[in-house]
């Protein structure tokens, strides 16, 4: 604010009993229009073991009151056998019927294990392209507005980029209805200024991030991991290009507060960044059951939203 604005503020408050650093700090905190949705993937050990058909997702969702939910294919792919008695159209109409009949909404996609889209192969990387394409015409067939995929393939920084950089476009320009998004999901991409670097190369309206609070590791896998990147500086650099948030949990203490993430911090970062959209449920502990945690989780972000 310049002096000449600041000296209006001052007459102008004088006048209604305020100080001018009151009414700052009224008219300037974060406004936000936060929904939540609920990951799939927070249900993969019911549904891994047989316990739930990925099928009945939306029906799941609305038992926890949820109206809007994020697929992940794998669990209809490699972690199922669905796709081995229909096709992926057929699957489409079947999963956009059962939402349909339950009320819920279809937020977005997550595409694992279709490809490496960062790779220098030529070939390798040109069959991840044309993977991640039919998914798109899936994603759309079911009304998702968003689709995360994976950056991985390439351990030199450069070459990451690049081949990070030109999949992107290709994808992004494929179809502009729908947001192509990157996960930070391990490697290079879990670490907030390199992921940050490609968007800004990118530089396509429907081209952005998925933050998800949990995974930054940068060495190893979460489990463990030799270099973490720090979550709350990654989510915070990743934010301004994000289409959709991952609220990954773990476990709760006996406030029902999150005891490896802050989530009082985090959210202030996605408000604070002017975000509006849906916030995920992922929840991936082992002290709850997956619904007690999802339910757990839910809580949490009904308090801070």
């Amino acid at each position: 604010m310049n002096r000449r604005n600041f000296s209006k503020l001052t007459a102008l408050t004088s006048l209604i009993g305020f100080a001018p650093g009151q009414l700052m700090s009224c008219t300037t905190e974060p406004t936000t229009d936060l929904k939540i949705s609920l990951a799939q993937w927070s249900l993969n050990k019911a549904i891994r073991a047989g316990k739930l058909s990925p099928l009945d997702f939306a029906k799941k969702s609305r038992s926890f009151g949820i109206d809007a939910i994020e697929y992940v294919s794998g669990l209809y792919t490699h972690h199922s056998n669905v796709l081995d008695s229909m096709s992926m159209e057929e699957l489409s109409k079947e999963l956009l019927k059962r939402s349909n009949d339950y009320g819920i909404e279809n937020v977005l996609i997550m595409i694992d294990a279709q490809g490496k889209l960062a790779s220098s192969n030529k070939k390798e990387n040109q069959s991840a392209i044309e993977n991640h394409k039919k998914w798109i015409d899936f994603a759309l067939s079911l009304g998702c507005k968003t689709l995360r995929l994976n950056l991985s393939g390439e351990n030199d920084l450069d070459k990451w980029t690049a081949n990070s950089v030109e999949s992107l476009t290709r994808l992004s320009n494929y179809n502009k209805n729908i947001n192509i998004v990157v996960e930070n999901h391990g490697g290079l991409s879990s670490n907030g200024k390199h992921l940050a670097n490609v968007m800004s190369l990118v530089n396509l309206d429907n081209c952005g991030t998925l933050p998800d609070f949990g995974n930054f590791c940068i060495k190893g896998s979460p489990k463990n991991c030799n270099e973490w990147y720090d979550k709350y500086l990654g989510v915070k650099e990743l934010m301004p290009y994000a289409h959709a948030v991952s609220a990954k949990s773990y476990h709760f203490d006996e406030n029902g507060d999150e005891t490896s993430i802050d989530y009082i911090q985090m959210m202030d970062i996605v408000k604070r960044a002017g975000y509006k959209g849906y916030v995920g449920i992922e929840y991936e502990g082992n002290k709850l059951s997956e619904d007690e945690g999802i339910i757990a989780t839910k809580k949490l972000l009904e308090k801070l939203i």
